[in-house]
Formats: C-alpha cells, sequence, structure tokens
C-alpha cells in the first residue's frame, strides 16, 4: 500500500491517480473472440451446446434434462443450511423489500382541454439472473439481483449459476425464483439472450461474473437489456484524525479480498492516520488472513493512502475517483455530504462500514464500477420496468395543435407527417 502526499499538487497530474483510473482497462481482444463463438455456438446448437460448455468449463457432465435444478433442491438447500444463516438471509430479505418498495414509480395521466397525456409504469416480463457458482458463490447476489425485480412485479425471474452450492439455492427458494438453471459463463448468458429448447429467452440479463460472463452481456446487448458491465470492485474512505485505524484497515481489506484488481484507497488529512492503517494491515490483519494472497496483491497494486490539506481537497479527488463504495469516517460525516456528487454508495460515520450494505442493511449492493457511478446508479425497481406514453386527443384538442405540428413537420422536410395532420384538419 502506497502513501501518496498531495498537499500541494494538482492531484489530476499525480500518476498514482491516473494508475488507479485505468486499473480497469482490460485487453479484451483474446477474449472477444471466444466469447462470440461460444455465443454463435448457444444460438445455433440450443442445448446441445450448453451439454458440451458446462463439460468443457465447468466439469459436469450433465444431460439437455439436467439443466434445470428441481424445485425440490431448492426447497432442501433451504430446510438444511444452518439456522442462523436462513435467519439472516430471512431478514436480509425483508429489509430489501421494504427498501426497494419505496423505490416503485407510478403511472400518471394529467388532462387538458381536449387530451389527456400520461405515462404508464410496466414491469418486465421475464428476467435472467446470473449467479456465479462454485468457489465464487455468493447467495447475497441472489437477493440484491432478485428482490428489486420482484418487487417491480416482474412476472418470471430466472436463474443461471454453473454447480451453485446450497446457500445459493437457499437464496432463491426465499426469493421465490422461478427456475434456476445448472449452466455459467457466456454459454448461460447467450441462452438466456435468445432462448434454447430448455431455457426460455428473458428480457433483461442482470448479476456479476467474470471477464467472459461481462463480454457475454456486452455481446448481447441490443437483443435484451442488461444491467451494466461491471469492473473490479473498489472502495474509498475519506478519514479525518477522529477515525479509528484499525476500523479504517479493516473496511480497506474488506475489498481487497475480492480480487487482485479490487482498489482499496484512503483520503485522510491525519498523515499519522495514514501510517496507522498501514502498518495495521500489513503487521497484524494480513499476518493470518485466509485470503492473503489474493489482498496482498489487491493492496500492492491498488491500495493507496492520499494525505490531502483539507476536507475539501478529499470530497474534490473523491468525485473525480467516483467511487463504488465511499465511506465518509470524519467528526461530521453529513457536513460533507452536499459536497459528493459521484459514487455508488455513500456510508456514513464510524459505524457505517461497507460490508453492512453488501449484505443486510437494505440498499442495493449492485453498484456501478469503474468512474461509472458519474452516470450510473444502483441497481433498483427502476431497472425492472419500462415506460410507455399514453395519448388521447379529442377534435377539440387536435384543433389547438394542429397548425404547430404542420409546421414543424415543414421545418424538418417531411411531407407526409404534414398530410396525416393536413388530411383531418380538411374533413373537420
Amino acid at each position: 500500500m502506497k502513501i501518496v502526499d498531495l498537499r500541494g499538487r494538482y492531484f489530476k497530474e499525480v500518476e498514482e491517480v491516473q494508475y488507479l483510473i485505468k486499473r480497469a482497462d482490460v485487453e479484451t481482444d483474446l477474449y472477444e473472440t471466444a466469447v462470440k463463438e461460444i455465443i454463435k455456438n448457444v444460438k445455433e446448437r440450443g442445448d446441445e451446446a450448453l451439454v458440451e460448455y458446462t463439460e468443457k468449463f465447468d466439469k459436469i457432465k450433465i444431460n439437455p434434462e439436467d439443466l434445470i435444478i428441481p424445485f425440490e433442491e431448492l426447497e432442501r438447500a433451504y430446510d438444511e443450511i444452518e439456522e442462523e444463516v436462513r435467519w439472516a438471509f430471512e431478514v436480509a430479505y425483508e429489509r430489501l423489500y421494504e427498501f426497494h418498495e419505496l423505490q416503485k414509480e407510478k403511472s400518471f395521466f394529467k388532462e387538458e382541454d381536449g387530451m389527456i397525456l400520461g405515462q404508464k409504469v410496466i414491469p418486465l416480463e421475464r428476467v435472467g439472473l446470473y449467479v456465479p457458482g462454485g468457489k465464487a458463490a455468493y447467495p447475497s447476489s441472489v437477493l440484491m439481483n432478485a428482490v428489486p425485480a420482484r418487487v417491480a412485479g416482474v412476472e418470471e425471474i430466472v436463474i443461471c449459476s454453473p454447480n451453485p452450492n446450497k446457500y445459493t439455492l437457499a437464496a432463491a427458494f426465499i426469493c421465490g425464483i422461478d427456475t434456476v438453471y445448472r449452466i455459467g459463463g457466456a454459454q448461460a448468458v447467450a441462452a438466456m439472450a435468445y432462448g434454447t429448447e430448455t431455457v426460455k429467452k428473458v428480457d433483461k440479463i442482470v448479476g456479476p461474473g467474470n471477464i467472459y460472463v461481462a463480454l457475454a452481456k456486452k455481446n448481447v446487448f441490443g437483443v435484451v437489456d442488461i444491467d451494466m458491465i461491471a469492473g473490479p470492485s473498489e472502495i474509498l474512505v475519506i478519514a479525518d484524525e477522529t477515525a479509528n485505524y484499525k476500523w479504517v484497515a479493516a473496511d480497506l481489506l474488506s475489498q481487497a479480498e475480492h480480487d487482485e484488481l479490487a482498489a482499496s484507497i484512503l483520503i485522510t488529512t491525519s498523515e499519522e492516520l495514514a501510517k496507522n492503517v498501514k502498518d495495521y494491515l500489513y503487521n497484524e490483519l494480513l499476518k493470518a488472513f485466509s485470503r492473503k494472497e489474493i489482498a496482498e496483491k489487491s493492496l500492492n497494486n491498488y491500495g493507496h493512502a492520499f494525505i490531502v490539506e483539507d476536507l475539501e481537497k478529499a470530497c474534490e479527488l473523491a468525485n473525480y475517483l467516483a467511487p463504488e463504495h465511499l465511506e465518509i469516517v470524519t467528526e461530521n460525516p453529513f457536513d460533507l455530504l452536499n459536497k459528493i456528487k459521484h459514487a455508488g454508495a455513500i456510508f456514513l460515520g464510524h459505524y457505517s462500514t461497507e460490508p453492512l450494505g453488501d449484505y443486510i442493511l437494505g440498499p442495493n449492493h449492485v453498484l456501478p464500477t469503474s468512474r461509472s457511478a458519474r452516470f450510473s446508479s444502483p441497481l433498483g425497481v427502476y431497472d425492472f420496468v419500462k415506460r410507455s406514453s399514453v395519448i388521447y386527443v379529442s377534435k377539440e384538442g387536435f384543433e389547438r395543435v394542429a397548425n404547430h405540428a404542420i409546421n414543424m413537420a415543414n421545418s424538418e422536410g417531411l411531407e407526409a407527417h404534414a398530410l396525416s395532420v393536413k388530411i383531418r384538419k380538411e374533413d373537420i
């Protein structure tokens, strides 16, 4: 982890800052060809291709009839998991549901003389969730992706997951998932996008995955909608001298354990805090850490502590980096809230540790990464609905606006557009 003194320096010109911004740049050409071939194969050969890829990549030999996991397995997994874990899943589901209920949009209508204009909010019909399987199994991803879809009123939610463990299946059971398919990778994305003999075509695909999954989602966008192209995880902590260095170090480590590309960033006005955080990370926390190899690589490459003159500068740098997770661990954290423009989720205060948001609080943990918080939002109910404009015009309403429409059509040289209005006007 590097300690970088930014006091008196223009941070946009600092090498370490630019290095962090470029960390998500991946040369995709090597993967792109393979992904496109997988998509083409699944599109043309359906279940046969899915069976072949499942054996090749996931080392699971199955028949087409095994692609769907029987519902009884979901129910059995729910019964088998530890009681305290089951209770945690249930509490998380309830908190997520209550929070996302607040995001629901309503259809609306406005009446004018001779017109009724409005917007109808309609849930998507079928959504597919991609959930990593095996060692990278995240039941919390099931909850975070399924609950807003459920609240939105999506009719059918399906999951694709390679070799899902009992916790993933139990979470699916709690969320009332309709169908779980035993497939993963780019082939699962292709199957959900185009449909096969067994896998139904969906309208939108959401959920995290590796580079193959991300590129597959990118390639099928347009055939279906997608949530985002997710990059590596990141946390940024703004802290002053009142912060507990042990707590800050633990929060940084919570992101570093995700993968080698995860970024753990501290911006502080206290040089002493920066040094204490680094020392505690390396001399205490990492010593007996089970995921030491991953976390150490992450911290060595993308762990940074930036020392700034004041909290105003800290917010400027945070906005420039536009982090996925932003913790504000200062004496008066709410004083800085209005200064933050770009962040996926904002955690205020000493006890608002980011992992609480990952699991149990209620807001969604599917967040924009790689500086996309500049223009993106957390996953929510609004991602699972679409809107249709509703228009009714009476004869009286028509007469109020007809000439304006004709004049605008003429200005664009669209004769038939003007004609469709004129022909009605002449018959009045």
